[in-house]
């Protein structure tokens, strides 16, 4: 069953404080009271004790010489006069009974006639012996001598008083001691409330700051609403204070260092955008230079005219790629053999830079569905850190071919292999940064993050002293042409 707002856990802690108080004082004052009211029942049960002692030795003088003789009337009067004297014990009735169980006399002839046995329930009390039995529910108590001469039992004194009066003096301090512990109970609970709510007020205070900065409205606190007079909540408020001065100082740093982001990211992609839009221009720069040593021949102009259009191309590709990264994705153009053989031509200056050989074979067939921008970009990129990585007079292996559902494209360099941080990320692409580092360098962390998009992948077949050898791999955007191609 739940109580909601009822349940304990939920009561303010100026509420719980102060009826715990009361529950342990509630406690104390019972297991007091016990012990009082335990003493005195032990202190009565001894007066008592004491008294009928001592009337029972008044008496007992007084009745054994008669009891010798049997003499009713004198034990009789023996019994009136000892009542009289003994009014603080409140005897109800006194008798002497025989050995045989037999009345020889009593205070109150008619209800112990002589002769008559002593009633049952009487005798049942002392069957164990003489003593003193107290009954506290009939408000009464028994007593019982017996007298003895020569190792004879000669009779018996039974006597009832009257403890009524006793109880009495227990209930009287019972409820004495109810009324003031319950008096002490309520003054020290209201009191103990006070003084909990007055230390609490700090912390309502700090309570109250800490929801407000939960919506967005973090303040420090004051000093006119607390003092910081060194004590624990004291330095709790200090403690807050300092929190929130941090977080506020941390807040205007992050929107500094929002801001000095934005910029070096737009400087990264300004960057990249550069490096991707330069990898066509070289290619292109060089078709120029043969336009101008051979511009007269039709063949040749018309073939470099065709390379430039499709550099452009690429080029306006490389902007609109850029685009949809923000805009959503878009349908790229398939791919054709010449989109690749076009790099070539792209590298020449590199290349002739560098005098570097470069052995191509192109294996792939007209159309294929996939990215055809993608694979250009990544294979240009992979290309140009190959011939980057080649020593003069070295050697650049380019190979590309369908395998199964997709384009495979294999390039090996001559350089001195690939850093341990490249080989790290080529082995799970899906861990590059956001924005590129300088010690991963762009084209790399250009090629991942191409890859990434289109579910490509990149294994290192070897990487030493004597070369670097990649293989990527690019899935058909659909199946549908897979057999029509392979």
């Amino acid at each position: 069953m739940r109580l909601g707002p009822l349940a304990p856990g939920r009561w303010p802690l100026k509420l719980k404080v102060p009826l715990l108080v009361v529950v342990f004082m509630l406690t104390v004052a019972v297991a007091v009271s016990n012990v009082v009211l335990r003493r005195l029942a032990s202190d009565q049960e001894l007066h008592l004790q004491q008294l009928a002692d001592s009337y029972l030795d008044g008496l007992s003088a007084a009745i054994q010489p008669n009891l010798l003789r049997r003499d009713v009337w004198e034990t009789f009067d023996a019994l009136d006069r000892a009542r009289g004297l003994y009014r603080a014990l409140r005897t109800k009735y006194a008798l002497v009974a025989l050995p045989d169980g037999s009345v020889l006399a009593a205070s109150d002839p008619i209800a112990f006639p002589t002769g008559m046995p002593v009633p049952a329930s009487l005798a049942q009390r002392f069957a164990t012996g003489d003593g003193l039995a107290i009954d506290e529910k009939q408000g009464s108590a028994w007593v019982k001598r017996t007298f003895r001469q020569d190792g004879h039992e000669l009779g018996a004194i039974l006597a009832e008083f009257d403890i009524s009066n006793l109880l009495q003096i227990r209930r009287e301090v019972l409820w004495a001691l109810v009324l003031a512990n319950a008096g002490l109970v309520a003054v020290l609970s209201l009191a103990g409330y006070l003084v909990v709510r007055r230390l609490l007020q700090p912390i309502a205070v700090l309570t109250a700051h800490v929801h407000r900065a939960g919506s967005g409205k973090l303040e420090e606190i004051p000093p006119t609403l607390l003092r910081d007079d060194g004590s624990e909540i004291g330095q709790l408020v200090a403690s807050f204070n300092q929190m929130a001065s941090a977080i506020r100082d941390r807040e205007q740093l992050a929107i500094r260092l929002a801001k000095e982001g934005r910029s070096v990211l737009l400087g990264k992609l300004a960057s990249g955008m550069a490096h991707e839009v330069n990898n066509p221009l070289g290619g292109m720069l060089n078709v120029i230079d043969t336009l101008k040593k051979h511009g007269e021949d039709e063949q040749t102009r018309l073939r470099a005219l065709d390379i430039l259009e499709r550099g452009l191309t690429g080029i306006a590709n490389v902007v609109r790629a850029t685009l949809t990264t923000y805009r959503g994705p878009a349908v790229t153009p398939g791919l054709r053999s010449r989109d690749v053989d076009d790099l070539r031509f792209l590298l020449q200056h590199e290349l002739a830079r560098r005098n570097l050989t470069l052995h191509w074979s192109n294996n792939l067939p007209d159309a294929l569905p996939v990215d055809g921008l993608t694979l250009r970009q990544v294979t240009l990129n992979l290309l140009l850190n190959a011939c980057a990585a080649s020593p003069p007079n070295s050697t650049v292996e380019f190979e590309a071919e369908t395998a199964g559902r997709g384009v495979s494209v294999r390039i090996q360099d001559s350089g001195p292999g690939l850093p341990q941080n490249v080989l790290e990320l080529f082995r799970d692409p899906r861990t590059v940064p956001q924005v590129p580092t300088e010690e991963l360098g762009l084209g790399v962390w250009t090629v991942c993050r191409l890859l990434g998009r289109i579910a490509g992948r990149i294994e290192v077949l070897r990487s030493d002293n004597s070369g670097t050898d990649l293989r990527v791999t690019i899935p058909f955007e659909s199946a549908e042409v897979v057999d029509a191609v392979a």
